[in-house]
């Protein structure tokens, strides 16, 4: 059963130990990586048979198999997909940044350049269930950003992809795709090994040994984001209806045995009619034993003096998800500080977000909603600066760039200027 507390009766950090899931698995992740690098497509295979029962003659997806996959959902499918993905292309159209010049000093321009990044990886999780949805989120604002290449990699459960991924990749524009997960595939994307291209990017949830690959690969490579187990916050007042929250708090808790679901509530009423929906609605749940052991441990209900404090708390623990029922949830959206996506007032459930809303659904977890911001077009560029000095404006600033450079003892980056001045040096 989720735990009921009030706030006065629970710390800061006795709510993150309970909503965030920690383990050290650092040193599995190194040894598969290092694996990768050193032995390229055949471990690869070793580790699609050892992780995925899944045994491959070669990694890459055909056309035929995307052909087949295609048929096989059937045109009402991709119709669904289609429609998803134009939502998708219109919110993030609208991110798109453009250079600019500076040019209002005589002789001088400054400006900055926006590249789109040459070649990216998606990661696409399997596991307990499939995610064609991340395949529109991932691929389609590296679309919109001009990337030249999109590499996709996904788990081959069994030795398969699922129909709706690649399908959901056809639709959306994915170039090349590959039959790996895990910290391996995060490696591939890295390193490159015979048929996988290594890329300037990896972007993309998974499990945690994928987060903890990406972490330790960082720096070598682009990530996103080192993303954690899915997460929900809902702040609702005593109005809103117990069977719309206790739901919403299951649609994350299904993702994942180390998912969190938490309520913050002025209403002691509300809690305990939520905390008994729940239970009814868990025993009816196709993904039951999942969202139990989600809720069990690490569900809570919190129990705050109002609504204004509950927002506070709320940006202390910076949600993925947070959901704000309340009567007047645009007056509340002025007050949060933190969290990945925010969704509006009684009608609006987490999951219309997953899917069709527009507004991408990877997203900053475990806190970092207080420095990270979704996946955007943003994530697929990277901006170039450019400066031009003519003689005369570079005469004009030669002095100050002297006393500035001697003052920081580099007296090499000042005489390439005064050089330039006639100066001359023993």
């Amino acid at each position: 059963m989720i735990r009921t507390v009030y706030r006065k009766d629970i710390s800061d950090s006795e709510i993150f130990d309970r909503i965030n899931d920690a383990s050290d698995i650092s040193g599995v992740v190194e040894n598969i990586i290092s694996d990768v690098k050193a032995r390229g497509d055949a471990a690869l295979i070793e580790y699609a048979l050892k992780f995925d029962r899944a045994e491959l003659d070669s990694l890459e997806v055909t056309a035929e198999e995307i052909d087949a996959a295609c048929e096989k959902v059937g045109g009402e499918y991709i119709g669904m997909l289609e429609r998803a993905a134009a939502n998708i292309r219109d919110f993030h159209s609208r991110q798109v940044r453009q250079g600019f010049v500076c040019n209002d000093r005589n002789g001088v321009f400054a400006g900055q350049k926006v590249l789109p990044l040459e070649r990216v990886g998606l990661y696409v999780p399997g596991g307990t269930a499939a995610y064609p949805s991340s395949v529109l989120m991932n691929c389609i604002p590296a679309k919109i950003a001009g990337v030249d290449e999109i590499v996709m990699v996904t788990p081959p459960s069994g030795g398969n992809i699922p129909a709706q991924i690649l399908a959901a990749a056809r639709v959306a524009g994915v170039g090349r795709i590959f039959k790996c997960g895990g910290a391996q595939a995060v490696a591939a994307l890295t390193y490159g090994t015979e048929s996988v291209p290594a890329v300037d990017k990896i972007v993309g949830p998974g499990n945690a040994y994928v987060a903890e690959a990406k972490r330790q690969v960082s720096g070598k490579v682009g990530v996103d984001m080192i993303a954690g187990p899915s997460e929900i916050l809902v702040i609702a007042d005593a109005n809103s209806n117990p069977v719309y929250v206790a739901a919403d708090l299951l649609s994350q808790a299904e993702h994942d045995k180390r998912a969190s679901a938490v309520l913050v509530t002025e209403s002691e009423e509300l809690a305990k009619a939520v905390t008994e929906e729940i239970e009814r609605q868990l025993a009816v749940l196709p993904r039951q034993e999942i969202a139990r052991a989600s809720v069990n441990d690490h569900g809570l209900i919190i129990i705050v003096e109002s609504i204004d404090e509950a927002v506070k708390m709320s940006n202390r623990i910076a949600p993925e998800h947070l959901e704000l029922c309340v009567d007047d949830p645009f007056g509340l959206l002025n007050k949060v500080r933190n969290a990945g996506s925010v969704f509006l007032g009684r009608n609006c459930p987490e999951a219309v977000g997953d899917y069709m809303a527009g507004p991408n659904h990877t997203l900053p977890t475990s806190g970092t909603a207080r420095f990270y911001s979704p996946l955007s077009v943003d994530d697929f560029v990277k901006k170039m600066q450019f400066t031009y000095f003519s003689a005369e404006a570079l005469a004009d600033i030669a002095e100050d760039v002297d006393t500035f450079a001697r003052s920081e003892g580099f007296d090499a980056h000042a005489r390439s200027v005064m050089r330039r001045m006639g100066r001359e040096y023993e």
